[in-house]
């Protein structure tokens, strides 16, 4: 699933907005398991996903002169896109096997990778489908814990588990970006602790009128340009 993110706050890494649909546009891959006999829990797998992107920015390799860096810098340089796709068996072996980072939830697997050119996927990754990550929730899901960074989804659309992937990985790496380094700190050193929930109808505009991060989709897969479909609400950027 592709889709992009949008924010007042910029990295770093990133030139002037006007200059990302002229730079040479990259994509970040993550891979998760959907076993035939063990699937993952939807919340689980959106929790997980979004814990990965976290992952991928703060890991070494992505900063400074690690082997990563020069991909993190030209991804983050044009639209800040991330396909979702699924593997089981021999295809996820075959894709552990690749440069990446395996993050783990309670009951999902999530890989994510170092971000390749739109058409130079490796093709261990582009062969896996994209389509067919619908996922159910076993259990009811519980109230996210007090404190807890909460990535809220748009009750009123209705996107697949991969999408969906994508939009809380978009919604944290908003945050991050947002945050202060003090902020980002305490956050790195306890693991990134999140929770990804469906806003309330009564919910939503009060979060959408707010300060907070807010993600607006692209319009490439599923849903309408410029749907607003995550406000990522990390308690350290809570304005008056």
């Amino acid at each position: 699933m592709s889709t992009e993110p949008s924010s007042a706050a910029d990295s770093p890494f990133r030139p002037d907005p006007g200059d990302r649909d002229t730079a040479p546009q990259f994509v970040l891959p993550l891979v998760v398991r959907i076993e035939r006999a063990a699937p993952p829990a939807r919340t689980d797998a959106l929790e997980t996903a979004a814990r990965a992107v976290l992952v991928m920015l703060t890991d070494e390799r992505s900063a400074g002169e690690g082997e990563w860096a020069r991909a993190m810098r030209d991804w983050q340089g044009g639209r800040i896109r991330k396909v979702v796709r699924r593997a089981r068996g021999a295809e996820w072996r075959r894709a552990e096997a690749l440069p990446g980072i395996t993050v783990t939830g309670k009951s999902a697997e999530v890989r994510v990778f170092p971000p390749v050119p739109l058409d130079g996927w490796p093709k261990d990754l582009a062969r896996l489908q994209v389509s067919g990550t619908d996922l159910d929730e076993p259990d009811p899901v519980p109230p996210a814990d007090p404190g807890v960074p909460v990535l809220w989804l748009n009750p009123d659309l209705g996107m697949s588990a991969g999408k969906a992937m994508a939009q809380a990985g978009h919604g944290a790496q908003l945050a991050w970006y947002e945050l202060s380094p003090e902020a980002r700190t305490a956050w790195h050193a306890t693991g990134f602790p999140l929770a990804v929930r469906t806003a309330s109808p009564a919910q939503w505009p009060e979060l959408t009128a707010s300060t907070l991060p807010r993600v607006r989709d692209a319009g490439f897969t599923e849903i309408a340009p410029g749907s607003c479909t995550v406000v990522a609400d990390h308690p350290a950027l809570r304005r008056g």
